[in-house]
Protein backbone atom coordinates (compact mmCIF):
# COMPACT_ATOMS: atom_id res chain seq x y z
CA UNK A 1 0.00 0.00 0.00
CA UNK A 2 2.98 2.21 0.55
CA UNK A 3 3.87 1.87 -3.10
CA UNK A 4 0.34 2.98 -4.09
CA UNK A 5 0.63 6.12 -1.89
CA UNK A 6 4.06 6.89 -3.34
CA UNK A 7 2.69 6.61 -6.88
CA UNK A 8 -0.27 8.88 -6.06
CA UNK A 9 2.07 11.43 -4.44
CA UNK A 10 4.35 11.39 -7.47
CA UNK A 11 1.38 12.01 -9.77
CA UNK A 12 0.11 14.91 -7.62
CA UNK A 13 3.60 16.42 -7.36
CA UNK A 14 4.12 15.97 -11.11
CA UNK A 15 0.86 17.79 -11.85
CA UNK A 16 1.73 20.60 -9.40
CA UNK A 17 5.22 21.07 -10.86
CA UNK A 18 3.74 20.93 -14.38
CA UNK A 19 1.23 23.69 -13.53
CA UNK A 20 4.00 25.79 -11.92
CA UNK A 21 6.20 25.34 -15.01
CA UNK A 22 3.27 26.32 -17.25
CA UNK A 23 2.55 29.48 -15.22
CA UNK A 24 6.23 30.49 -15.23
CA UNK A 25 6.40 29.90 -18.99
CA UNK A 26 3.30 32.01 -19.58
CA UNK A 27 4.63 34.87 -17.43
CA UNK A 28 7.99 34.85 -19.22
CA UNK A 29 6.32 34.61 -22.64
CA UNK A 30 3.96 37.46 -21.86
CA UNK A 31 6.84 39.59 -20.60
CA UNK A 32 8.83 38.96 -23.79
CA UNK A 33 5.78 39.73 -25.93
CA UNK A 34 5.08 43.01 -24.16
CA UNK A 35 8.69 44.22 -24.26
CA UNK A 36 9.10 43.35 -27.95
CA UNK A 37 5.75 44.65 -29.07
CA UNK A 38 6.09 47.29 -31.81
CA UNK A 39 5.66 50.73 -30.33
CA UNK A 40 3.55 53.45 -31.84
CA UNK A 41 5.62 56.03 -33.69
CA UNK A 42 6.54 58.96 -31.49
CA UNK A 43 5.38 62.39 -32.46
CA UNK A 44 8.21 64.46 -33.85
CA UNK A 45 8.40 67.92 -32.37
CA UNK A 46 10.23 70.37 -34.55
CA UNK A 47 11.59 73.27 -32.58
CA UNK A 48 11.50 76.57 -34.41
CA UNK A 49 15.06 77.75 -34.92
CA UNK A 50 15.90 81.42 -34.77
CA UNK A 51 17.78 82.76 -37.79
CA UNK A 52 20.99 84.71 -37.34
CA UNK A 53 19.95 87.41 -39.79
CA UNK A 54 20.35 91.10 -39.08
CA UNK A 55 17.26 93.19 -39.80
CA UNK A 56 17.61 95.62 -42.68
CA UNK A 57 15.71 98.89 -42.71
CA UNK A 58 12.44 99.68 -41.02
CA UNK A 59 9.69 97.15 -40.46
CA UNK A 60 7.20 96.94 -43.33
CA UNK A 61 4.39 95.87 -40.98
CA UNK A 62 4.00 95.73 -37.20
CA UNK A 63 1.48 93.32 -35.74
CA UNK A 64 0.26 94.25 -32.24
CA UNK A 65 -1.01 91.94 -29.50
CA UNK A 66 -2.94 92.14 -26.22
CA UNK A 67 -1.19 91.40 -22.90
CA UNK A 68 -0.07 87.76 -22.78
CA UNK A 69 -1.73 87.00 -26.13
CA UNK A 70 -0.31 85.49 -29.31
CA UNK A 71 -3.43 85.58 -31.47
CA UNK A 72 -3.28 87.49 -34.76
CA UNK A 73 -6.29 89.80 -35.00
CA UNK A 74 -8.44 90.11 -38.15
CA UNK A 75 -7.15 93.70 -38.56
CA UNK A 76 -3.56 92.42 -38.54
CA UNK A 77 -4.41 89.68 -41.05
CA UNK A 78 -5.46 92.36 -43.53
CA UNK A 79 -1.98 93.93 -43.39
CA UNK A 80 -0.25 90.64 -44.22
CA UNK A 81 -1.25 90.95 -47.88
CA UNK A 82 1.25 93.87 -48.04
CA UNK A 83 3.99 91.47 -46.98
CA UNK A 84 2.99 88.94 -49.63
CA UNK A 85 3.02 91.63 -52.33
CA UNK A 86 6.40 93.05 -51.20
CA UNK A 87 7.93 89.57 -51.21
CA UNK A 88 6.67 88.95 -54.75
CA UNK A 89 8.36 92.19 -55.91
CA UNK A 90 11.82 91.26 -54.54
CA UNK A 91 13.31 88.20 -56.17
CA UNK A 92 15.26 86.14 -53.61
CA UNK A 93 13.95 88.09 -50.62
CA UNK A 94 12.92 86.64 -47.26
CA UNK A 95 10.43 87.67 -44.60
CA UNK A 96 12.09 88.31 -41.24
CA UNK A 97 9.97 88.27 -38.06
CA UNK A 98 11.04 89.68 -34.70
CA UNK A 99 8.81 89.33 -31.63
CA UNK A 100 8.76 91.83 -28.76
CA UNK A 101 7.03 92.11 -25.40
CA UNK A 102 6.30 94.64 -22.68
CA UNK A 103 7.61 94.60 -19.10
CA UNK A 104 4.72 92.67 -17.56
CA UNK A 105 5.53 89.09 -16.51
CA UNK A 106 8.78 87.24 -15.92
CA UNK A 107 11.67 87.05 -18.37
CA UNK A 108 11.16 83.37 -19.28
CA UNK A 109 7.43 83.83 -19.82
CA UNK A 110 8.00 86.96 -21.88
CA UNK A 111 10.54 85.16 -24.08
CA UNK A 112 8.00 82.41 -24.79
CA UNK A 113 5.25 84.96 -25.45
CA UNK A 114 7.48 86.81 -27.95
CA UNK A 115 8.34 83.54 -29.66
CA UNK A 116 4.68 82.48 -29.73
CA UNK A 117 3.68 85.78 -31.29
CA UNK A 118 6.30 85.43 -34.03
CA UNK A 119 5.16 81.84 -34.70
CA UNK A 120 1.53 82.99 -34.89
CA UNK A 121 2.46 85.66 -37.44
CA UNK A 122 4.44 83.09 -39.44
CA UNK A 123 1.42 80.77 -39.54
CA UNK A 124 -0.81 83.68 -40.58
CA UNK A 125 1.63 84.61 -43.37
CA UNK A 126 1.63 81.03 -44.62
CA UNK A 127 -2.16 81.18 -44.48
CA UNK A 128 -2.24 84.15 -46.89
CA UNK A 129 0.11 82.41 -49.31
CA UNK A 130 3.63 83.33 -48.24
CA UNK A 131 5.90 80.27 -48.63
CA UNK A 132 6.90 78.97 -45.18
CA UNK A 133 10.54 78.47 -46.18
CA UNK A 134 10.78 82.20 -46.95
CA UNK A 135 9.71 83.20 -43.41
CA UNK A 136 12.48 83.35 -40.80
CA UNK A 137 12.16 84.06 -37.09
CA UNK A 138 14.81 86.22 -35.51
CA UNK A 139 15.53 86.37 -31.83
CA UNK A 140 15.82 90.08 -31.17
CA UNK A 141 18.79 91.33 -29.18
CA UNK A 142 16.36 93.30 -26.99
CA UNK A 143 12.82 92.02 -26.66
CA UNK A 144 11.56 94.93 -24.61
CA UNK A 145 10.76 97.79 -26.88
CA UNK A 146 8.46 100.64 -27.56
CA UNK A 147 7.37 103.92 -26.11
CA UNK A 148 4.33 102.35 -24.49
CA UNK A 149 3.39 98.85 -23.35
CA UNK A 150 0.97 98.57 -26.28
CA UNK A 151 3.77 99.44 -28.74
CA UNK A 152 6.09 96.91 -27.10
CA UNK A 153 3.75 93.94 -27.63
CA UNK A 154 4.42 93.45 -31.32
CA UNK A 155 6.01 91.43 -34.09
CA UNK A 156 7.94 93.39 -36.68
CA UNK A 157 7.88 92.10 -40.25
CA UNK A 158 10.59 92.96 -42.74
CA UNK A 159 10.91 91.88 -46.37
CA UNK A 160 14.63 91.93 -47.11
CA UNK A 161 17.43 90.20 -48.91
CA UNK A 162 18.98 87.28 -47.04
Amino acid sequence: MLDQDDDDLRIVLGVIFGVIALVIGLVIGLGVHVTHKPKAPMAVVVEEVFAEVEPQGDALVKVYFAVGEATVTPEALATLEQVKAALAEKDGAIVLLSGFHDETGGAAVNAEVSKGRAKAVKEALIGVGVPGEKVLLRKPAITLGGESPEEARRVEIRVQMH
